[in-house]
Formats: structure tokens, C-alpha cells, sequence
């Protein structure tokens, strides 16, 4: 899909990476897993690794429609030349189809191995533009009551499998009540703010309780700015939860800060409540490991960005 510049240059939001119509998308809203893919390019390789990763994410969407969508994006302001994939899919049985690209995709085979270094350089394909040792990533699954130990009544998401028990794991989009024209998500948002926050083993479940309750109180009073989802680390530092929070643009975040800064009984409660049993006792503040909480803001991958060609023609 073509990126043109308009006369007031406004960033391509990421579903304009990909030729598939809006119907076929996967995104933070309707997939039941995502898994962020870090890299760091090598400053001399910045451009070919860009055109890399674009070129394996449109792969990846064309070849595995309802599978998976990756999308590419870049740190707003943070380390330079650290790219970020997100990749969705419909659930964890997805990625075992993705595995099996190794041995039997022989499309993906030439998109990965292929020698995208000219000779003059040294030569080589993909592996040559990351720092050594730089991959890394984080199975995120939608935050649902009931994970990791938070129920206290028998659950509807809780069903029979073969005898087994299994969770039924709701998308991030069951998480707030806003109209579907106003939802934003990975696909059709300007930023993405990634918040983390690694709680007390000991508030385990009242921290998702007020971090959910933070975020149906966000996205009720931000529709059509920004919309706000939790999810859970699969596997990774157990108890560490993140937000994606999708911003219509990056000025949205003085929107963000208006909510936050209102003196308002409705408006404060969700911080002004005590949150931790009397016998505990605490606010908010206490469930946290100090120092964990974080926020990383995300740009949408386009052509022009960081020395990537120009050309009105890629998509």
C-alpha cells in the first residue's frame, strides 16, 4: 500500500505496511496472543535492516492471512535504530503453524537468507545487521479475570478439553466498552505508549484489579483519543503486567495528562482508593515493585524514516 505525503505530514499509522484490507487484520484488539520481537540494528546496516523487516512483517501477512499480522515500529524517543515487531496471532496453536516455516516456507527461506549486503560491504543477509545477542521477546496474552490465580468463584472462561481443564482467554477488545469507531489499536493508532509494571507477589491480584479498573476508567473517558489494554507475560518475569496504550496521535498524551490531573471524586478514585486489604493497608503505590514501572513509546515503521528509501511505491 502506497505511503504518500500529504501537505501537513502526518505519520502513516501501520496498517498501511500491508496490502490486506481491514477485514483480514490482526491487531492488539482481536488477537489473542502478540509477541514483541526487539532488535538493535548496526548503525551501517540501518537502512537494509528496515527494508528487511518490512519485507518479512508483508511476507508474513500475505502468505499467513488469519494466522498472523506482524507490524513494525520504531522507539519514539529511546535507542536509535531499535527496531519492534509485533507480531499478532490468533492464539498460541498459531505459532506452531509459524514454526513449521523453517523447514517447509521455502518463500520465507529466500526472504530470510537472501544476500541483502552488497559485496563492497562484505556481503550477507539478515543476521549481519543486528548486534549479536540483541533478539529478544515477550509473549503478551490478554489480561482476563481469573489468570494466575485471581478468581475466587468458578469461572465461565474455565471449560473442558478432553478431560483437561482449559482457560478461554478473551481478546484485549472485551476489555472496554467504546464504540468500534473509536477503538484504537496497534493497527490504526499513531503511538503506542508500552507501560510496564512488575507487581508484589503479595498484591498479585489487587494490582490487576486496580489495573484493570485504570484502564476501563481510561478508556471511558478517552474515546476517540486513546484506548488502553492490559495484558499478561506468557512466559517471562512472572507478575510483570503491561499496558498498550494506543494514542490517535503523539499530542494525545496532553490528553492522557488532563485525565490524570483532574481534581474530581470520579476521576481520582481509581488512585485514591484504598486498594490493599485494612490489614495490609495502601493505596496503589504499594503493589509495585519500586522502580518497575516504565514507558516506551512506539512509532509506526514508514519509508523515510532513519535513512529507509524514499520511494512513494512501497508498501
Amino acid at each position: 500500500m502506497s505511503e504518500k505525503a500529504d501537505s501537513e505530514f502526518s505519520t502513516p499509522v501501520a496498517q498501511q505496511q500491508t496490502s490486506l484490507p481491514a477485514a483480514d487484520i490482526l491487531h492488539s484488539a482481536n488477537a489473542g496472543v502478540v509477541v514483541e520481537r526487539v532488535g538493535q540494528l548496526r548503525a551501517e546496516f540501518r537502512s537494509e535492516g528496515r527494508q528487511f523487516a518490512r519485507e518479512l512483517s508483508e511476507y508474513l501477512n500475505t502468505r499467513y492471512v488469519g494466522v498472523a499480522t506482524t507490524f513494525v515500529y520504531e522507539e519514539t524517543f529511546g535507542t536509535k535504530d531499535t527496531l519492534h515487531w509485533l507480531l499478532h496471532m490468533r492464539s498460541l496453536e498459531a505459532y506452531e503453524t509459524l514454526v513449521r516455516m523453517g523447514s517447509q516456507d521455502e518463500g520465507w527461506r529466500e526472504v530470510m537468507f537472501r544476500n541483502r549486503i552488497p559485496e563492497e560491504r562484505g556481503g550477507g543477509s539478515w543476521d549481519r545487521m543486528f548486534l549479536d545477542g540483541g533478539l529478544k521477546e515477550t509473549v503478551l496474552i490478554p489480561q482476563s479475570f481469573g489468570m494466575y490465580g485471581t478468581a475466587d468463584t468458578e469461572l465461565s472462561s474455565v471449560v473442558e478439553d478432553g478431560g483437561v481443564d482449559r482457560f478461554v482467554v478473551p481478546t484485549a477488545e472485551h476489555q472496554t466498552s467504546q464504540k468500534p469507531d473509536e477503538l484504537l489499536h496497534s493497527a490504526n493508532s499513531g503511538i503506542i505508549m508500552h507501560r510496564t509494571g512488575e507487581l508484589k507477589y503479595e498484591f498479585r491480584a489487587e494490582g490487576r484489579e486496580f489495573a484493570r479498573a485504570l484502564t476501563e476508567s481510561w478508556n471511558a473517558s478517552l474515546g476517540g483519543e486513546a484506548t488502553i489494554f492490559l495484558y499478561e507475560e506468557a512466559f517471562g518475569l512472572s507478575d510483570r503486567i503491561h499496558w498498550f496504550i494506543h494514542l490517535r496521535k503523539l499530542s494525545s498524551y496532553y490528553n492522557l495528562m488532563g485525565l490524570r490531573a483532574r481534581t474530581g471524586p470520579a476521576a481520582r478514585e481509581v488512585f485514591t482508593k484504598q486498594w490493599i486489604p485494612e490489614e495490609k493497608g495502601g493505596g496503589w503505590e504499594r503493589m509495585f515493585v519500586q522502580g518497575s514501572l516504565r514507558d516506551l513509546a512506539l512509532t509506526p515503521q514508514h519509508w523515510g524514516m532513519y535513512a529507509t528509501k524514499a520511494g512513494a511505491a512501497q508498501g
